[in-house]
């Protein structure tokens, strides 16, 4: 048995495997308990606690991290009256998370009695083996970048381009799909623009190019594809068709920005004039400025 303030104890003992605590927690400034808590309990450690919901007046739980004034009724008669975190469950679990603690199950308590209603929440809670990640917020950041791909094909009749709707000439290509990694991203694009089929295996990503049109910076990342099957040809509803071998020292006028920087990037001897763009390549930390 220890007598002694919680977290004073949880702050010199060793790390327990489960910690039970009835009716106290809420008692304590959260911001001075769960730190202690968090590292009082061994990876992989279990935490189940009760805290106040409603008290029987009907009170019910606050979204704001404050005590409030609570009358405690004494076992032999008379009243306390204490300062107590009510909290919502969400905002309890919001604080456990924030100090690296995952709730795996909240359980109502209610009074039995009809005419009262207290009601509590009793909190199973873990902290975990692996150390977590979590977002600021579950709302999407607001869009300030676009990321996509230039796909370099390279055979004996030159580097492969197409001429886009709007004129331009270009490597295929395009934007980065949600869940999809770099080398995904390529060869989904290069069968979706030209028909022509390779593996992630098949994709060497070179770098990153950074430059910026308008507000929006633009991130692009040459890839070369060193082996694939099939023969280029025209894909409906694709913006990009007329897919042609160029000799490297015949290159068309015209290019498109990203494909221009791409290429570039691949080959810094190639006379293309391009705006400039920063690129870092994948195989050291260098950085310098393409073109």
């Amino acid at each position: 048995m220890v007598l002694a303030d919680a977290v004073d104890h949880l702050q010199t003992a060793a790390p327990y495997d489960v910690i039970y605590s009835v009716h106290s927690v809420p008692f304590i400034d959260p911001h001075r308990l769960l730190p202690a808590l968090a590292t009082g309990l061994k990876p992989g450690g279990r935490l189940c606690f009760t805290a106040l919901h409603t008290n029987s007046h009907g009170d019910g739980p606050s979204t704001a991290l404050a005590p409030r004034p609570e009358v405690l009724r004494l076992a032999g008669g008379g009243e306390l009256t204490v300062q107590m975190w009510v909290l919502t469950p969400e905002l309890w679990e919001d604080l456990l998370v924030q100090h690296g603690l995952r709730v795996e199950n909240v359980t109502v308590l209610d009074a039995p009695e009809g005419d009262n209603h207290a009601s509590y929440r009793l909190f199973q809670v873990r902290r975990p083996v692996r150390v977590t990640s979590r977002p600021r917020t579950t709302r999407p950041p607001v869009a300030h970048a676009a990321l996509g791909v230039g796909i370099i094909l390279s055979g004996p009749d030159g580097v492969l381009l197409g001429r886009h709707r709007r004129h331009t000439v270009e490597l295929p290509g395009g934007t980065v799909e949600p869940g999809e990694s770099l080398s995904e991203a390529v060869v989904r694009e290069l069968a979706e623009e030209t028909g022509l089929t390779a593996r992630p295996a098949d994709v060497r990503l070179l770098g990153t190019l950074v430059d910026h049109v308008g507000d929006v910076v633009r991130i692009t990342v040459p890839a070369i594809v060193t082996s694939w099957q099939g023969t280029p040809a025209d894909q409906r509803e694709e913006s990009v068709t007329d897919w042609r071998w160029w000799p490297l020292d015949s290159l068309p006028g015209g290019l498109f920005e990203c494909s221009a920087q791409a290429l570039t990037a691949w080959r810094p001897d190639l006379p293309i004039d391009h705006p400039p763009a920063h690129f870092t390549p994948f195989a050291d930390t260098a950085t310098a400025s393409a073109g």
